[in-house]
């Protein structure tokens, strides 16, 4: 997809975000993002998205900078005080920590280390990712690509994996898919029926299907930008890819196997949450598979991004009432971040299943 269609299509995307329901609007935590992260990206060309400043500040992740909270400056006055060392390890230790390799090494070892135990689909270790995007940070291990972005979702289903037979899911839905990481990864890994509905609010639902097309074809994704009324949207009429828009969600009709959010619910007030479960358990989805903070995200204050009220881990279990929490789990394949807050995996499961 080139960058004047892309153009158009998020153009007719923020067309249509104007009139849908505030309730599927950007949160606080996105509202003044939302135009800034669109004109960056057209600016600098769809085909770059992955190296804008934007993009790497909300939902393009990175090992590195700027989510280890380095700057340009502080790496190059690190760099400097140790050039005096005499021992290049020295160096080059300090190089791996900045740039986020040892920690992307790190997640990656333990990716292998789970799927030698879990030998079914999908066969997360084949996985290496797209370059499209032009990203900022790729890391190659045993010549296969990873972003952080990738390899946050490879770790969440070895998780998956190591409790439930991942085989059988057919049908897999998320809400915040980002560029579209957990689309690729299992259409590339799973099997030839696995089914993935992404569901975002514009930019990012455009910069997902422009991501999805551009890998798989144009023609393997369905736009959910070229339905322009609210009828009813079969699930099992739709193709092995569809990204749609945040409102379209009331209009998916059926049922899903897996239902995944991953680092998005925390970025939103607990009030839209539960507005899109809503929408999720009509679904019926047998898993639920999420990754978010558990001390919630910090409030909004002025000059600091936030949000107005803090989702909690708690909130979710109150809030899926008609499922069971199976497990839940920060280390190995979570994190635990250098100041206490706890970006936790929780599976839940339909009780009457």
């Amino acid at each position: 997809m080139d960058n004047s269609e892309f153009t158009k299509i998020l153009s007719h995307a923020f067309a249509l975000l104007k009139n849908s329901d505030p309730i599927f609007q950007p949160t606080a935590f996105w509202a003044a993002a939302s135009q800034q992260l669109a004109d960056e990206i057209i600016s600098m060309g769809i085909e770059n998205f992955r190296q804008s400043p934007s993009a790497l500040n909300y939902f393009v992740p990175t090992y590195g900078m700027p989510f280890n909270g380095h700057t340009e400056h502080s790496i190059a006055e690190l760099t400097k005080a140790l050039a005096f060392a005499s021992n290049s390890k020295v160096s080059l230790s300090l190089q791996c920590f900045l740039s986020g390799y040892e920690h992307a090494l790190a997640d990656y070892r333990v990716l292998l280390a789970s799927e030698s135990l879990v030998k079914t689909a999908p066969y997360l270790q084949n996985f290496s990712e797209s370059t499209y995007g032009n990203p900022k940070e790729h890391f190659c291990f045993d010549d296969k690509f990873y972003s952080r972005s990738a390899l946050n979702y490879l770790l969440g289903l070895a998780f998956l994996k190591k409790h439930i037979d991942a085989s059988a899911l057919r049908t897999v839905m998320e809400i915040g898919g980002g560029f579209g990481s957990l689309g690729e990864i299992l259409v590339k890994t799973g099997t030839n029926e696995i089914q993935y509905i992404d569901i975002d609010i514009p930019p990012t639902s455009c910069v997902a299907l422009a991501y999805l097309a551009t890998v798989f074809g144009v023609d393997k994704v369905y736009d959910g930008n070229l339905v322009l009324d609210s009828r009813p949207l079969a699930i099992t009429s739709l193709p092995q890819i569809s990204v749609f828009n945040s409102w379209q969600i009331a209009q998916l009709e059926g049922e899903i196997d897996l239902f995944v959010n991953f680092i998005s619910f925390q970025e939103m007030e607990p009030s839209v949450v539960a507005n899109y479960l809503k929408y999720v358990k009509r679904l019926k989805p047998r898993w639920i598979l999420l990754r978010n903070l558990r001390e919630g995200k910090q409030i909004k204050k002025e000059n600091q991004l936030g949000v107005e009220l803090p989702i909690l881990g708690e909130d979710y279990i109150t809030m899926l009432s008609e499922y069971q929490l199976h497990a839940r789990q920060v280390w190995p394949f979570a994190y635990k971040t250098v100041d206490g807050f706890h970006s936790e995996l929780m599976l839940f499961n339909l009780k009457e299943f």
